[in-house]
């Protein structure tokens, strides 16, 4: 993690954008060109054609593709990618984030409001569902930036009583928080507490990780496809789970 390199990017790309609030006036969003320039400031290696796909970022020997989401539309770009380059995939995770409502028509601001969800890497494992398949892929490997954030959505109103309700606009990121890499599939491994004792439950692992159960249902579960995760059993009429030890770290 480079927290200066961090400020460098997120820097040049307000001042190309020439815009008070800085967001919202280019083609790609804010998160997505900052994140660009921290992990290659040299842009001749942006947006480079390759196996017939545009390629975020090819440093001659590495693609990095930065994706904010949907992972479902990475499957084919994977499918090309894989058998000829190492590729690192790249998705920025909001940590600490603020929600901001932007009024179109008269663009006023409103107050920032904290959202009561804290990201973390868990965050991750809905989209990387999506292509669980190719997980334990070889040549490719993960960065999860954890990004403090303003979350900037278009204003709508809706409902009797005037609810707000809003698209998001863009992001703007504010510090850089944490990083974490994943340079082959036994790193996902870190992600289970060490202190928490084996073999667990999906409530347990959701208890020990202070995450909802459903997300925590999915992570065992990519784990699990990956090879990492074994289930001995059940108790009662919950899987149990345990780490392989030959993919312990």
């Amino acid at each position: 993690m480079d927290k200066e390199a961090f400020e460098q990017a997120k820097v040049k790309v307000l001042l190309k954008q020439h815009d008070p609030h800085g967001f919202g006036t280019l083609q790609e969003k804010t998160v997505h060109a900052v994140m660009k320039l921290y992990y290659e400031p040299d842009i001749d290696c942006h947006e480079v054609p390759i196996e017939g796909y545009i390629a975020d970022i090819y440093t001659g020997s590495r693609i990095i593709e930065i994706q904010n989401g949907n992972f479902n539309r990475l499957r084919d770009k994977l499918k090309a990618f894989l058998p000829l380059y190492p590729v690192t995939v790249v998705l920025p995770i909001p940590h600490f984030k603020w929600v901001i409502y932007l009024d179109a028509e008269s663009g006023s601001l409103s107050k920032k409001r904290k959202s009561p969800v804290t990201g973390s890497v868990y965050s991750a494992f809905p989209e990387l569902y999506k292509i669980k398949d190719h997980l334990t892929h070889p040549n490719l490997s993960f960065a999860f930036p954890l990004i403090d954030m303003d979350e900037y959505r278009l204003l709508q109103m809706s409902g009797r009583g005037r609810r707000r309700k809003g698209s998001r606009y863009d992001r703007m990121p504010l510090s850089l928080y944490d990083e974490i890499l994943i340079e082959r599939p036994e790193d996902f491994v870190q992600i289970i507490p060490y202190e928490l004792a084996e073999p667990f439950t999906v409530k347990e692992f959701a208890a020990a990780v202070h995450i909802h159960r459903d997300l925590s249902q999915i992570t065992l579960h990519v784990l699990f496809h990956m090879g990492l995760l074994k289930r001995p059993g059940k108790r009662g009429r919950e899987y149990l789970y345990e780490v392989l030890e030959e993919r312990r770290l």
